[in-house]
Parts: C-alpha cells; sequence; structure tokens
C-alpha cells in the first residue's frame, strides 16, 4: 500500500511538471511568444461614446482604423490601410499612425516612418477625408516631416522640416515657410536638440494656440554647441555622422521661444530673461490664446520658474517659484484650468511629488494629496465634479494604483482593484479610462472603466497566453526586503529555480539599473528578452536577485535624492553590501556571484567589479557610462552639478579611474554607434583597463545604438552573455 501511494504522488507530481515540450528556451527570449496583446494607437472621440485605435485584420492582411463603442463593445471600421491607395500608386502606403481634426472629419496618416534618435523621427504625411474618401499627400515636397499637426479648426497643418517649421493650408493646398534660418548643426526652429530630446523628453517642439490663430515654438541656436562624431562601418570609405551633443560642464544651445501670428507671418519673442545658460524645458498655452506658460530653470536645475508671456508683446511675469537643495525633475503635469482662475502644479516640494492648486497670480490655494507616497502620473482635474485623478505609490512602490481625489482634498478613493501596476488613458471629458493591468505573475489585461472606476468592458485578456505561461517552466518572483547601512531598508526580488533546495548551494546572478529616480523591482508582467533571460538562467539552475538601491525611485527625496553630487557611491556600497548578505546565506554559494547591467546597471556593474571584488566574482556591463565627464549637460549636471564645481564627485567612482581594481570575470559590450552613452566610453575604459594590466573581455557591434537592437545584434549579445556566465559563473 505504502509502495503504490508512493507510485500515485510520484506520477501526480510528474503530470503537475513542465514536460520538455513546454520548457522555456532560448529562442523564446526573441521569437515574442510570451508578448501580451494590448490596446493600441486609442483616440478617445469628441461624443464621449466611442474611441478609436488600430487593429490587425489577419484575413484581409489590412490594418484598421476602429470606431469602438464604449456603450456595448462593438466596433466599426472608419478606414481599412488598403484604401490609402496615392494617386499614381498600385499599392497602399502604410497605415503607421493617425491622427484626427478636432471635427473629426479628417485623418492624418503618418506613413515611412523613419527613427532619427531615441524619440524623434520623420515620416511621411497624408491628409484622409473621411466624407469624400479621398487622400492627399500633405505636401508635394518628398523630403520627410516630423510631427505634423492639425490646426484647432482643422484647415491647416504645421509641420517640421530640415529644421524649418512649415504651415499647409488645406484648403488651397498651399505650403508657408513659417522660418528660415534653420540650419543643420546650427539653428532648429520647431523641434527639439538632442539633449533636450533625450532628458527632457522633447522632440516636437512647437504648439498651436487654442484658437488657432498662432503657433508658439522653440529656436535653438547650436551654433556654438561641440560636435561629436559617430563613425558609421560599411563601404570602402565609412561616413561620419556629426550632431551636437554638449557633455558635462560645457556649452549648451541657446534657447529661445518665438510667437508666430498667422494672419501677420510676424513673429514675436518672449522675454526670457537676461541669462541664455538656462533651460526652457516646458512652454504651453493657458486657456487664454494670447498668455503662454513658460518653465525656465537654471542651469544647475534647482530652480524652476513659471512664468507667463503675452504673446503679443513678449513680456513675462513669474507666477511661481520651486527650488530645491538638489535638483527638480521635470514633468509634464502643469495645467490650466477652464475656469481661467487656477492652475494645477504637480511636485516634490513637500519631500514626495504631489499635486497642488494655486490661482493665476500664484498664490498656493491647497495641497491636494500629501502623505509618505508619490503622485507616479496625474492625469488630470475634472472641473464639473472637482475630482482629481493620479497614479501613486500610495499601497507600495512595487506597484501603481489609480486614485481619484475631491479638489479639497477629502473623498480620496482607489479606483483600481486587483494587485499590480496600473498605467491609465483617460478620455480628456474624464467619463471613462482604459486601464493596463499586469503584475509578475499575469500580463497585460486592458479594461474598460467610467469615470467611477466601475469596469465597463474587458477589452483585451490575454487570456490565451495566460493559459500558456500556467503550462511553462515559469518561476515567479519573490519579493523580499534587505537592510543595508544606516539601517535603510531596500526593495528586491528574488527568481528561484523551481526545483530550488534550501540544502543545496546556487551561483547567484544579480540585475542592477539603479538610476536615480529609476525602479527595477516591480510588480509587473515582463515578457521580453531581458525578463525572460532572468527565468531562463534561474531554470538553468541560477539564483536571480535584484534590489533597487538609494537613489532609485517612488520612496521621496529622501531616499532618492542622498546620491546627489556622488553618484555611484551609495549605489555602489548597497548592491555590494546586497551581495554580501546573498552570500551569508547557506543556499548561496559565496565564490560565485555575479552582477550585470545595461547603461546605468552597466556601470553600477563595473563599479562593483572594482570595489567590491572580494564578493563578486563576474560581471557583465553593457554600454556603461565609464566617466560622467563623457556624458550630456542636463543628465549629468542635474546630480553631479558640473566638473567645474565638482570635480571631486566626477573623479570619485568613475569606472575610468577604478580599472586597476577590478578582479574577476569582466565582459564589456559596447555599440559603436551609441548616440547616448557613446563608444567613446568603452574606448577610454578599455584602454585603462590595458594600461591596468587587466585582462578582461569585450564585443563590439558596429553601427548599433544603445539598445544593440538592429539584426541580430541582441540576440548575439544575449547568446553572448550567456556563454560568458555559464562559463564564469
Amino acid at each position: 500500500m505504502k509502495k503504490s501511494g508512493l507510485l500515485f504522488t510520484l506520477l501526480i507530481i510528474a503530470l503537475q511538471l513542465p514536460t520538455q515540450e513546454n520548457q522555456l528556451t532560448f529562442d523564446h527570449l526573441f521569437d515574442g511568444s510570451f508578448v501580451p496583446e494590448t490596446i493600441r494607437s486609442v483616440n478617445w472621440m469628441q461624443d464621449g461614446e466611442f474611441y478609436t485605435s488600430l487593429a490587425d485584420n489577419p484575413a484581409e492582411g489590412t490594418i484598421e482604423l476602429r470606431r469602438n463603442s464604449i456603450l456595448d463593445g462593438s466596433y466599426d471600421v472608419i478606414l481599412s490601410s488598403d484604401e490609402l491607395i496615392p494617386d499614381g500608386w498600385t499599392n497602399p502606403i502604410a497605415l503607421e499612425d493617425y491622427s484626427f481634426s478636432d471635427d473629426e472629419s479628417q485623418v492624418l496618416i503618418e506613413t515611412d516612418i523613419q527613427r532619427l534618435w531615441r524619440r524623434s523621427t520623420q515620416s511621411h504625411f497624408y491628409v484622409f477625408d473621411l466624407e469624400t474618401r479621398e487622400l492627399t499627400k500633405l505636401t508635394e515636397d518628398d523630403t520627410r516631416q516630423s510631427y505634423a499637426t492639425f490646426s484647432p479648426d482643422g484647415n491647416q497643418v504645421a509641420f517640421f522640416r530640415q529644421n524649418n517649421l512649415f504651415l499647409v493650408d488645406l484648403e488651397s493646398n498651399t505650403e508657408t515657410q513659417i522660418t528660415f534660418d534653420g540650419s543643420l548643426n546650427e539653428i532648429i526652429n520647431g523641434a527639439a536638440d538632442w539633449v533636450y530630446e533625450e532628458e527632457f523628453l522633447l522632440s516636437k517642439a512647437f504648439y498651436w494656440s487654442p484658437d488657432g490663430r498662432s503657433i508658439a515654438y522653440y529656436r535653438f541656436d547650436e551654433s556654438h554647441v561641440k560636435e561629436f562624431v559617430i563613425q558609421q562601418w560599411g563601404g570602402d570609405y565609412p561616413e561620419a555622422v556629426r550632431f551636437k551633443y554638449p557633455k558635462a560642464g560645457y556649452r549648451n544651445s541657446i534657447v529661445t521661444i518665438g510667437v508666430y501670428d498667422i494672419a501677420s507671418a510676424e513673429t514675436t519673442w518672449m522675454d526670457t530673461g537676461d541669462k541664455t545658460d538656462q533651460y526652457i524645458p516646458r512652454i504651453n498655452w493657458t486657456q487664454d490664446p494670447e498668455t503662454l506658460a513658460i518653465r525656465r530653470m537654471n542651469r544647475l536645475q534647482n530652480r524652476q520658474d513659471v512664468m507667463l508671456a503675452e504673446v503679443n508683446s513678449g513680456n513675462t511675469n513669474i507666477i511661481k517659484t520651486e527650488t530645491s537643495d538638489s535638483w527638480i525633475n521635470v514633468n509634464d503635469d502643469l495645467s490650466f484650468l477652464e475656469n481661467s482662475e487656477q492652475f494645477v502644479y504637480v511636485s516634490e516640494e513637500d519631500g514626495y511629488n504631489h499635486i497642488y492648486l494655486y490661482d493665476m497670480n500664484g498664490n498656493l490655494i491647497r495641497q491636494v494629496t500629501s502623505g509618505n507616497w508619490e503622485v507616479a502620473s496625474y492625469h488630470g482635474f475634472n472641473e464639473e465634479t472637482q475630482t482629481f485623478y493620479y497614479l501613486s505609490t500610495e499601497d507600495s512602490p512595487l506597484e501603481r494604483h489609480f486614485y481619484k481625489i475631491n479638489a479639497d482634498g477629502s473623498g480620496k478613493e482607489r479606483l483600481s482593484t486587483i494587485t499590480g501596476w496600473n498605467t491609465v488613458n483617460m478620455a480628456p471629458d474624464y467619463s471613462y479610462y482604459l486601464n493596463y493591468l499586469s503584475s509578475d505573475k499575469h500580463p497585460q489585461i486592458v479594461t474598460l472603466h467610467d469615470g467611477q472606476g466601475d469596469q465597463l468592458q474587458t477589452l483585451e485578456d490575454n487570456a490565451g497566453l495566460e493559459e500558456k505561461i500556467s503550462t511553462f517552466n515559469f518561476p515567479d518572483k519573490e519579493y523580499t526586503t534587505i537592510t543595508v547601512a544606516d539601517s535603510v531598508e531596500l526593495n528586491a526580488y528574488w527568481l528561484k529555480p523551481l526545483d530550488f533546495d534550501e540544502s543545496k548551494e546556487y551561483p547567484v546572478m544579480m540585475y542592477v539599473y539603479g538610476g536615480p529616480g529609476s525602479q527595477a523591482v516591480q510588480n509587473q508582467y515582463e515578457g521580453r528578452d531581458r525578463g525572460l533571460w532572468h527565468r531562463y538562467l534561474a531554470n538553468q539552475g541560477y539564483l536571480i536577485f535584484c534590489v533597487d538601491n538609494r537613489g532609485t525611485g517612488g520612496r521621496g527625496q529622501a531616499f532618492s535624492k542622498q546620491v546627489y553630487k556622488r553618484l555611484g557611491e551609495y549605489e555602489t556600497k548597497d548592491q555590494i553590501e546586497a551581495a554580501e548578505h546573498l552570500a551569508s546565506l547557506p543556499y548561496v554559494d559565496a565564490d560565485r556571484i555575479g552582477i550585470w547591467g545595461w547603461s546605468y546597471g552597466g556601470y553600477l556593474s563595473t563599479l562593483a567589479l572594482a570595489y567590491g571584488s572580494d564578493i563578486f566574482s563576474t560581471s557583465i556591463a553593457v554600454a556603461p557610462v565609464s566617466n560622467w565627464r563623457y556624458y550630456d549637460t542636463i543628465y549629468t549636471e542635474r546630480y553631479m552639478q558640473t566638473p567645474q564645481l565638482n570635480p571631486n564627485g566626477y573623479n570619485n567612482y568613475a569606472p575610468v579611474y577604478a580599472a586597476d581594481k577590478i578582479k574577476g570575470n569582466y565582459l564589456l559590450a559596447h555599440g559603436t554607434a551609441d548616440d547616448n552613452v557613446h563608444f567613446q566610453h568603452a574606448l577610454e575604459l578599455t584602454d585603462a583597463l590595458i594600461d591596468a594590466g587587466v585582462q578582461f573581455e569585450t564585443m563590439t557591434y558596429p553601427n548599433r545604438s544603445h539598445a544593440i537592437a538592429v539584426g541580430n545584434a541582441r540576440r548575439h549579445l544575449y547568446e553572448m552573455m550567456q556563454d560568458f556566465v555559464e562559463r564564469n559563473l
């Protein structure tokens, strides 16, 4: 009886364990098997009863622009990509993105999109009339354009081309050039320079006034900014790509703000002060079409002024000033209410990111939210119901939940009900919103809700993927905390083999990003290469451990901003202490602890091996910063001030100056066309390692950017890292 009972138990266990057919393989990292479906390119319709989205029609091989009913879940096809055939063409253009005119009678189609830097693109644009079903090319010029945008009345479209701004009148089909001095690597009108795009997340840099009579735009004079050169390999004579990249301590673009009046064809320049060594991270229109809001920051980014500009005269006055003893984070959350009497301002002034309400003279009416948690993203204020909407970390820094609260600070209510990471797309009238929810154990679910939070529909449940995951050998994350120096508690997670046995010893691979304000320890689904690779390694018998060091986000200023003027110090110490803690555990092989990271994470994984070689045996660094003097002004000086003001901060914890301390197995990988963390970082670090007599492995990816993503490069990188781990850990 005992023997047969044991056999029955073993049979049940065997049936429950993953079979050879549902093992996570290395191929799964790149074949899209575990990437969830989603609802993409959503646009809320004016009538409040519909929203539009792009969806594939596999049966027809087309992409459809669908109008989806909020009330019953049905949809009709507004436009199919097979209709988009320009005159003289036999095949349709690709429907890659779209936008509506305000009256929703016309659709601006974006096609043939070509990426420039991280966020900037250039494309071809067409206007499709939904009534006549006619397709018209926006401009006869075959040169690509960027950021084409309807005027409020839908009669005109403004766009950026070759460093200048243009205007097309759709009724007469005439094109007007607005600016004329734009020139490559000299003057940019209506689009951002490289560093504003990368660090202020600003690419399009022009904005229609509410009445459509004028356009506010940025002008960047980057003529005196030093050039950086990226070599493009291929052909008999490789070409050099030159672009303006201001490094820490060097000169930035001079930025001015102009307002172009369409009737007079004249530009008025706004008074942003006498200083030119400053930043204008955001501009936006108030409810008054004659008043523009301008946010101005000093170069050290520890002072921000909110200015109101009279567009007819250019005169400005400061209505709000924020200062910090470290830095101020830029956001998109300044909004002017329809009552024309108040504005909403979101900041960390009380130590945590919260919502504030001011009158138009800059007098504080009230702080709307408060507490030892962060407003992670602001989603607007319904003036009719006097309700604010926002995502926050109140429940846990590891999650994001959707809340509403009354304007007087009462009636706070959590609208998201399920544990995990929520993101929200809310209708402009606040009647409805789409909620995108995932957790480590569950792929994305997209649901439709009314403004009170009640769920109306499930639009995408990824049930098939959920079922598939349940049959695979997916280890779940185990969330935990560890305590380091000064009794600081850090958030962390484990991934362990499914057959984990505490009586055995396992090698550990730690993953780190660790940059200011970032978070790697999050309760959300990971279905792409990095997250799958960690699970794959766990299934190969490795413990995966990740800890968010001091300086990371979601926990307030006191936690994030202690790294000010000393990047690398606390972060490295925390990763080393975490590894020391792991080494003390009975199931960890203390001689086989490794760490890897990308970008800032590669910077920290390099420092971890330099200053913690007695605990780390192995390190992988992909595209690491090796010296903050080589990195850009906005990011670096935000946290470090300039090299002239803080030379010791730049020298301390710079991998190029710690190369001689590196002992153990070290792999360095970098793309030669990385416009962000330049290949220079890898070359300077390589030279320092050679001078120090340090043996290491390296891989160069020709013509690949920071993401190392073109062609087979990303798979090659992960295969190389897998081999390196297997040989050395």
